[in-house]
């Protein structure tokens, strides 16, 4: 893998050096390194030739700018102006996130000056900076070559997905992969003691670091005693438009998901007469209750367009979306709306409307999903919803040969 010495002399080279010979001096002193070590390591830059530079670390602090960080290492408003309008065309300096990790490269001199400053975005992403305030500052990307390694997964459900995946040591990130591929057809707040799923997937290093869950090639769910294949198919492969499918080449996909959260658990469900205890009488509950933490995205079950984003005294913060002349949908007791939230604005299956709370007439965080069909209120569980549209036929051909072999592998994992 390359190393950081060959990245700082190509920012060297590249982004243009002073005229004088004392600055050309400095720069040939920051490509002196000792042994080159890789970029993974998170003190990598320690082996500069300290005689002449030193690092510090750092974290971005919440709300803090580019703009302050300069401040702090003692350029003054005309250098900052400078070097931020100039970084802010390659890189929006707004987007500096609070704990992230920067490093100063500093010149050892009577008082430290900063030369170059190197921010981390992940193990294999790291942005670098010249601060030169007479030459244009030079901003290059590093990225580590990402690798996959093909991993295959079988688990008995005994607990919870993600409590047994983690007992196995494994990334909880499978389960909302998972979930994200059988949000349409596996109940995942009610899953069965012996319900089970075997997948093939990838996961992904840069060099030696493990970088997480890359994607799930395929997989089978067994749950409530069926068998629920899916297979990541790219469908257009002009647009890079993948989707998963069934064995018959079916969309797994129905027009609603089954819950507004990811994970969580029915605390009330739709009824006709339900005790409620804060009225402290019978009376019917047409909504089923998702109860989760305080903050917990809150997502659109289908497309559509929000016709209601609003604020009353026993509903809270609720958002009502339209998704065709016969369903609508609504989320009660919110925190908060997401950013862009109103009426008018459309909205996708999936996409986060707003965050669990307990606003309005409630005894404890959860959403309340209220269903309508036709104009009235039902129960969603007790709908047969429409499916999306499944793989075009003049495909299926081809799918059937592409998952022939997953198929196989999958088959023949024990359970």
């Amino acid at each position: 893998m390359k190393q950081l010495f060959i990245l700082l002399g190509g920012l060297i080279f590249l982004g243009g050096c002073s005229e004088t010979a004392k600055k050309n001096e400095s720069q040939k002193e920051l490509m002196r390194l000792k042994e080159p070590v890789s970029i993974k390591e998170p003190e990598f830059f320690l082996n500069f030739n300290l005689d002449s530079f030193t690092v510090e670390k750092a974290l971005v602090q919440s709300g803090q700018t580019l703009g302050n960080l300069l401040y702090d290492k003692g350029f003054d408003t005309k250098q900052i102006y400078r070097i931020t309008r100039r970084i802010d065309s390659f890189f929006k300096v707004k987007n500096l996130k609070a704990g992230q990790e920067l490093y100063w490269i500093l010149k050892q001199k009577d008082t430290l000056e900063p030369v170059f400053m190197v921010l981390k975005e992940n193990d294999a992403f790291y942005r670098i900076f010249s601060l030169d305030t007479v030459e244009k500052p030079f901003y290059k990307e590093y990225h580590i070559p990402l690798t996959e390694k093909e991993k295959e997964i079988s688990l008995k459900i005994k607990n919870s997905l993600f409590a047994d995946l983690e007992k196995e040591g494994l990334s909880p990130v499978l389960a909302l992969k998972l979930s994200d591929i059988y949000a349409w057809t596996v109940d995942f707040f009610h899953l069965k003691k012996n319900d089970g799923f075997k997948a093939v997937y990838n996961d992904v290093y840069a060099d030696t670091t493990y970088m997480g869950v890359g994607e799930i090639k395929a997989a089978v769910f067994y749950h409530y005693g069926d068998t629920l294949y899916a297979f990541r198919y790219e469908f257009d492969t002009l647009n890079h438009l993948y989707d998963y499918f069934d064995e018959k080449g079916r969309t797994l996909r129905k027009q609603f998901l089954k819950s507004p959260i990811k994970f969580g658990r029915i605390s009330s469900r739709y009824s006709m007469r339900r005790y409620v205890k804060i009225y402290g009488r019978i009376k019917p509950h047409l909504g089923t209750d998702f109860a989760a933490p305080i903050g917990t995205p809150i997502m659109a079950t289908a497309d559509g367009v929000v016709v209601k984003a609003a604020y009353t005294r026993g509903n809270g913060n609720y958002v009502k979306i339209r998704h065709n002349s016969t369903y609508s949908t609504q989320y009660l007791h919110m925190r908060s709306f997401a950013k862009g939230i109103k009426p008018g604005v459309r909205v996708r299956q999936g996409q986060v409307i707003g965050y669990v709370g307990m606003t309005g007439y409630t005894t404890g965080p959860h959403v309340c999903y209220r269903f309508w069909k036709n104009g009235k209120q039902v129960d969603p569980f007790k709908q047969k919803l429409p499916e999306a549209k499944s793989l075009d036929s003049a495909l299926l051909g081809d799918y059937f040969r592409f998952i022939e072999p997953l198929k196989r592998q999958l088959d023949s994992i024990p359970l």
